[in-house]
């Protein structure tokens, strides 16, 4: 992978990141047509260091919001900060069984263009459903919608089903007014983000004898294309956060839902003739 490459995959990451239209799905495509339908060698490498960079844009673009939460948090009062930290805190117990129990045998059993199709075509169907399914909205989160829509993003770790998709959908559909879903879609990524980059790190530092036969070592990255990769996820994904946040306030997904439909009918294609 050379700098240009790293470039084009890192503002790809940082823009479907928080729009929803999947991000793993987009670097796998990326990948392919950049590097003649093979996967760069180093790739997990550089998909934790984007991800990492997108999680920093979401705490530099959300900072007052987790002021907010930590100056509540710390008050020790059963207050708004503190529902709102357990809220979070339910929403992780779905990704968190899988992934400490389950994600390397799905990732060796959904991969591959035709998975991430399918998966691209899922989300078009939940975004869809926001546009013709307009429950009415309340204003809180309670823990049973935070543990529903947790369960969403558990389902996300399919590749082509979108993270910001799933859990924006599911909350609209379950009648969470939009301004308040949006910022917590976003919080509530940030912790399971950060888990999975370190649950990858052992797959990096200390491969299991799985992982080696099915994926050999993992193969060194230059590390100014890695800082290449990080500016460019980290500065998209700035710009893709604040403006997916308004676009959640205020207007539908629906053209999300074309896109992604055409992306997911396109890559079906794709993974038959190839």
């Amino acid at each position: 992978m050379d700098w240009i490459e790293a470039l084009i995959l890192g503002i790809v990451q940082g823009l479907t990141e928080y729009l929803p239209v999947s991000s793993s799905g987009h670097l796998q495509i990326g990948q392919l047509l950049l590097n003649d339908g093979q996967p760069f060698p180093g790739g997990l490498t550089f998909d934790i260091v984007v991800h990492v960079a997108t999680v920093l844009a979401t705490l530099v673009i959300l900072w007052k919001e987790i002021i907010w939460i930590f100056k509540g948090l710390f008050k020790f009062q059963w207050n708004d900060e503190t529902k709102y930290v357990v809220n979070i805190l339910v929403s992780m117990i779905p990704i968190g069984i899988v992934g400490l129990c389950f994600k390397d045998q799905i990732e060796a059993i959904f991969e591959g263009t035709l998975v991430v199709g399918v998966c691209l075509c899922i989300t078009a169907l939940l975004l869809a459903l926001t546009h013709f399914y307009k429950p009415r909205e309340r204003e809180n989160i309670s823990p049973l919608h935070a543990f529903i829509i947790g369960v969403a993003q558990a389902c996300a770790v399919l590749p082509g089903l979108s993270r910001s998709g799933s859990t924006i959908a599911t909350g609209l559909l379950l009648g969470n007014s939009r301004k308040s879903l949006a910022q917590f879609s976003f919080l509530m990524v940030i912790p399971p983000i950060l888990g999975e980059a370190l649950l990858d790190f052992k797959h990096i530092f200390a491969p299991s004898t799985e992982y080696l036969a099915e994926h050999g070592a993992e193969v060194a990255i230059a590390p100014g294309v890695l800082v290449v990769g990080f500016l460019a996820a980290f500065i998209s994904g700035c710009i893709a956060c604040k403006a997916m946040i308004a676009l959640v306030k205020k207007c539908s997904l629906i053209w999300f839902a074309v896109y992604c439909a055409i992306l997911g009918i396109g890559v079906i294609t794709y993974s038959f003739i190839a």
